[in-house]
């Protein structure tokens, strides 16, 4: 019998019993989907996140009040803290507030509700992509001008089409003129200048809506990256020594992030891999229960084969290629709706969030898949072959 034989009395048989085989195949299908499309959303999001990250240089970091202290008001910034600590902190060039207001913004006959918030040069941000006209420049910080640069959403939410360069904003009680609009947003979630509506330097942030306001992020830029860490523990422990008290204050920066994040990814991989490998065991299981079922229902058949001059291995090997037909046909459905989830969930939540789309990984997915059909097979779908290949043809043949 050729090889395309076997195959084909393998599908007739599969075929034959469709019931039976799609429930078979049904954790299979479910641990490969889960495998496949936490790899399709694994990369999104690493993608996402290396973008985000991409847009911070290696020489800032943040630095907030721990949320969860009993005397918060106490351990507040102020904008006089940030003007002193580039003097006082070693290793501090400057420090600016990261927040922002929500106020009414309006341009032409429209006025909606923006966030406005201390736009940085690019000694501040590695990248930040640009639509039209330009990015705030050094002049803009150091005279504190009356400009700003919006961001694609707030032209959207303000009805502004084209290149609105050189036209006047109203934002609360000041007036700005727009020298750019920014590109697809490379700050996401995280906060920025691309993460506001409207960025205006922060010199003029700081004179107009800072004052004596708290602050709720405060970004500090540093002289040397490498000794990133030290000042982070100079910056917290300065603060402590000017407020008093106890008080507590954490920071962050690209690296911290990035690996924060990689904790987070890694323990939901872990988790997902786990459920997916519980559901290819029992699919395992599965395809072992239904394959010695099929042995015990077609024993006269196999007598009858080996009757008529069928070998042990012919016997193994068509029983063998009827648990790699099943354990390929829940791979292939498994993959295809991992794929397809993971593709979905990847466009419509993490680029838009994110704005950064980023390669999804195929290949490794049908490596993978085609991994967990050989394992499952030569696991699972050995045993049955091997026991309908021993049994002794008299025996088969008075089988009831």
């Amino acid at each position: 019998m050729r090889l395309t034989q076997y195959f084909a009395e393998a599908f007739a048989v599969l075929a034959g019993n469709k019931i039976r085989t799609l429930l078979t195949a049904l954790g299979l299908i479910i641990g490969v989907m889960a495998v496949i499309a936490i790899q399709v959303l694994g990369a999104g999001m690493s993608g996402a996140i290396t973008g985000i990250l991409g847009a911070f240089s290696d020489r800032t970091f943040f630095v907030l009040p721990n949320q969860q202290q009993a005397d918060f008001t106490r351990a507040a910034i102020r904008l006089s803290d940030l003007q002193r600590a580039k003097y006082e902190v070693p290793n501090v060039v400057e420090a600016i507030p990261a927040s922002a207001q929500n106020l009414r913004g309006s341009y032409g006959h429209t006025s909606r509700r923006v966030s406005v918030g201390a736009g940085t040069d690019e000694r501040f941000a590695a990248s930040t992509p640009i639509r039209y006209g330009r990015k705030l420049d050094p002049d803009d910080i150091t005279l504190a001008r009356h400009v700003c640069v919006i961001t694609q959403k707030a032209a959207v939410k303000l009805r502004i089409t084209g290149d609105p360069t050189g036209g006047s904003l109203r934002v609360g009680e000041h007036r700005y003129r727009i020298v750019g609009v920014l590109g697809a947003s490379t700050e996401g979630i995280l906060p920025g200048p691309a993460a506001y509506d409207v960025a205006i330097p922060y010199t003029t942030y700081e004179r107009e809506f800072a004052r004596a306001r708290a602050i709720v992020f405060a970004r500090v830029l540093m002289d040397d990256p490498s000794k990133v860490t030290e000042t982070e523990i100079a910056m917290q422990n300065w603060l402590k020594k000017v407020k008093g008290g106890r008080v507590e204050y954490q920071t962050f920066d690209r690296k911290s992030f990035s690996k924060a994040i990689d904790g987070i990814f890694g323990a939901v991989t872990f988790v997902v891999a786990l459920i997916g490998a519980v559901s290819l065991l029992v699919a395992g299981i599965g395809i072992l229960n239904i394959m010695l079922v099929s042995v015990a229902e077609r024993t006269r058949e196999i007598g009858l084969r080996k009757a008529i001059g069928a070998t042990r291995f012919q016997v193994l090997l068509q029983f063998f290629i009827e648990a790699l037909a099943l354990s390929a046909f829940g791979c292939l459905v498994g993959m295809l709706l991992g794929v397809a989830i993971g593709a979905f969930v990847n466009g419509q939540f993490i680029v838009k969030l994110s704005g950064i789309t980023a390669p999804i990984p195929w290949a490794r997915s049908i490596v993978i898949a085609t991994g967990f059909a050989t394992v499952v097979t030569l696991a699972f779908g050995t045993y049955p072959a091997w026991r309908a290949a021993t049994l002794d043809p008299i025996e088969a043949l008075r089988y009831e």
